[in-house]
């Protein structure tokens, strides 16, 4: 990863099924009003941060939440919706038959399945889902291959994996980060700055 560019990094707007504590992993659900907010607010940081005379790439995980809060950024930047980029390797980690669950369905389907999760977050997949260490490989891809200046709206895992891959965090510290729909992250020169 070349280390003279600078990466925004978002994650989506609250969803119906953030609010209600259902797992959402690749099956979508609409942004609700405050969510909305969220977006726009980080559009408005954004644009009092980005340079008008630098080049700007818009990059979204093609879930309906992120393009969604892409696109409400985008107006506010004044970039045009048609240039956003989607990327399947920020999207959000598979959550595969737990998705569209809360904690008491998974339980109660699975009995001991989310202490076994908790055991071993890292590596631990439900059936038809993926790992953080999965999601963690398509993730270094991504960075790896990234180019010039590069607004990202992406995920809550996959926000934390993406930061922790840049800062060098060991798993362990990885799993600690925060995962707020209200924050942009600026990711430059190795450092991360909350704004």
């Amino acid at each position: 990863m070349n280390d003279n560019h600078r990466i925004f990094l978002i994650r989506h707007g609250e969803t119906e099924f953030n609010r209600v504590g259902r797992f959402q992993g690749q099956s979508d659900s609409s942004l609700t009003s405050q969510g909305i907010r969220q977006a726009r607010r980080n559009g408005m940081v954004l644009a009092s941060l980005v340079d008008k005379d630098q080049s700007w790439r818009i990059v979204a995980s093609p879930l309906g939440r992120s393009l969604h809060t892409a696109k409400l950024i985008s107006t506010e930047i004044g970039i045009d919706t048609s240039r956003i980029e989607l990327e399947e390797r920020i999207q959000e980690i598979g959550f595969g038959c737990w998705e569209g669950l809360d904690v008491q369905s998974i339980e109660a389907r699975e009995p001991g399945a989310l202490e076994r999760r908790r055991s071993d977050h890292w590596n631990f997949a439900q059936e038809g889902g993926e790992s953080m260490a999965d999601v963690a490989q398509r993730v270094a891809s991504w960075l790896q291959d990234l180019e010039g200046n590069v607004i990202a709206v992406s995920h809550g895992t996959t926000g934390r994996i993406i930061r922790g891959q840049y800062l060098g965090l060991t798993r362990e510290q990885t799993l600690q980060l925060d995962q707020p729909q209200d924050i942009v992250f600026e990711l430059c020169g190795r450092e991360i700055i909350r704004h």
